[in-house]
């Protein structure tokens, strides 16, 4: 009978040797970037970790916690689940350029690209268009392969080229090249009709009753448009249609789209950035639809941050990009894996 062999810890000399090399890297990406960052002008903000609301997005979800007042009384907090709502709060009171190497946690997410807790690069330039931080990603995305001195990045077979002039390709685009889907034709006073989209993409994907507009763009985003991103360079994903805005603003020449790209490099995204809505009106809207259909999917909701949404009606028109760090790292060092970039695995792992 052959032998059962116990793994040994993550803090074992042998296993952590493995992957020093990696965190090596990391070191270096880290002190690249933020020289670049000092360079350009900006300011590194520390945010808050335990917040009011972690997010209002239907899909993502956040570690609970309450905390004990010195009178016994009780507050439910989150792990936020990105430093967003406080950064824009600190463009409100009047900071122009703003980074953050930030801590992030999302629950129900693990894999070789997903860990629960991890390290969220991001920033935001006021009275800039999100032209300005596309820009930003691509100058960062490469700052991060010259730190580590990788000749292009490689992850399931798929290889890009972090210095090539990066691809640049509507979402409309993708939807037609990669699915033959006309997205921009399923899309009416802001919102998606369902029935077109189905209909369009029933060849595609597997489609269900209960499959929201969103859900049906989401399948035929992921099984036929990512994995063709980022292949031999960056590829920018951009002008989202506007029934997937998130917290961005709607392209004032079209408004059947906003303002929101992502970059992708061997079909992983790294970055996801806005042209940032400042109507708080909207903004509420949004976050009450996406947490009724959270409630209808996963028998929850979020509060709403109230003093976010008082801080989105002051702030300046401003852009802001959240990039994965940890992702970046692993893609610029040569991991396979996202957990080998990262000094501690999350609690309780070996």
């Amino acid at each position: 009978m052959a032998e059962n062999h116990q793994l040994s810890p993550w803090w074992s000399p042998a296993r952590h040797a493995d992957v020093r090399p990696f965190l090596a890297a990391r070191g270096a990406i880290t002190r690249a970037t933020r020289a670049w960052f000092d360079e350009q002008g900006f300011t590194e903000v520390e945010t808050g970790i335990l917040q009011v609301s972690p997010g209002n997005e239907t899909h993502l979800h956040a570690p609970r916690t309450e905390l004990n007042r010195a009178d016994g009384a009780r507050a439910i907090r989150y792990l936020r689940t990105s430093p967003e709502f406080a950064a824009k709060k600190l463009l409100a009171a009047g900071e122009q350029k703003i980074f953050e190497f930030a801590r992030g946690f999302r629950d129900r997410e693990r894999g070789d690209l997903h860990l629960p807790e991890f390290t969220m690069l991001e920033w935001y330039r006021a009275n800039a268009s999100y032209d300005a931080v596309m820009a930003d990603s691509i100058v960062i995305i490469a700052h991060a392969a010259q730190a580590t001195g990788i000749g292009q990045f490689s992850f399931r077979g798929r290889i890009a080229d972090p210095f090539a002039e990066p691809e640049l390709m509507t979402m409309a685009a993708a939807f037609e090249r990669f699915a033959g889907i006309d997205l921009l034709a399923t899309i009416a006073d802001g919102n998606g009709n369902r029935a077109r989209l189905a209909a369009a993409a029933r060849e595609r994907v597997r489609i269900t009753d209960d499959d929201t507009w969103s859900d049906i763009f989401s399948k035929v985003l992921v099984e036929h448009v990512e994995p063709n991103l980022g292949q031999g360079r960056l590829t920018v994903l951009f002008e989202y249609p506007v029934a997937e805005a998130a917290l961005a603003r709607a392209k004032a020449s079209d408004p059947r789209v906003a303002e929101r790209f992502e970059v992708y490099a061997c079909g992983v995204e790294l970055a996801n950035g806005f042209g940032e809505l400042t109507d708080a009106r909207e903004q509420r809207l949004r976050f009450t639809q996406a947490m009724d259909e959270k409630q209808r999917r996963y028998g929850e909701r979020y509060p709403l941050d109230e003093d976010f949404l008082d801080a989105v009606a002051r702030m300046p028109e401003a852009s802001g990009v959240a990039l994965g760090f940890d992702r970046l790292v692993m893609l610029a060092a040569g991991a396979v894996r996202i957990d080998q970039v990262v000094w501690t695995p999350r609690a309780g792992e070996a």
